[in-house]
């Protein structure tokens, strides 16, 4: 497959959307939507037997969502993956990670997006205060024992794709 042409169909602060035009194996030709973000860092708090997860409210899905912390740089900000793991979970659950293992990288959505994500497993935490961005103003944390994470997947309640994949990672590694 080959690009033989390229636009911008949209742009904000955090999001680049551009239409590729693709020429296939074969001749034919393609049309195909993309979505640039900035990858991202998703961090699961590991301590005792559980772990910590966040709620916020998800615009584009209408509804409030449990999540692992997860984030991106605001733009103008940079630093390594690691620091942005870092930044993010004391960000959204004030915690300090005395420990950080990196589990691998993983694509959000390669069949529409270029975007990335490193995940992290913290331990060794020490409590600290949020500093949440005012996106984040409705986000709540709480402790969640592994068993009761376990059943809220069951039943349809923890369905956030990139933390389900990095759990799905924690459990391949067995840390």
């Amino acid at each position: 497959m080959r690009t033989t042409s390229s636009r911008e169909v949209y742009r904000n602060p955090w999001t680049r959307v551009r239409e590729d035009v693709v020429e296939l194996a074969d001749g034919s030709t393609g049309v195909y939507g993309v979505v640039e973000r900035p990858h991202f860092a998703l961090v699961l708090p590991a301590d005792r037997d559980g772990f910590w997860l966040v709620e916020q409210y998800r615009h584009p899905i209408g509804r409030r969502s449990w999540e692992f912390p997860q984030g991106t740089w605001t733009p103008g900000q940079d630093g390594s993956p690691e620091e942005l793991a870092r930044t993010e979970l004391a960000e959204e659950t004030g915690f300090r990670a005395g420990r950080m293992d990196h589990l691998g990288r993983l694509d959000l959505a390669p069949g529409l997006s270029t975007q990335l994500f490193d995940v992290w497993r913290a331990s060794d935490l020490t409590p600290g205060p949020t500093a949440r961005e005012a996106s984040e103003a409705d986000m709540r944390s709480a402790f969640v024992p592994e068993a009761e994470l376990r059943a809220m997947v069951a039943a349809g309640r923890f369905t956030d794709s990139p933390s389900l994949a990095a759990y799905s990672l924690l459990l391949l590694r067995g840390v």
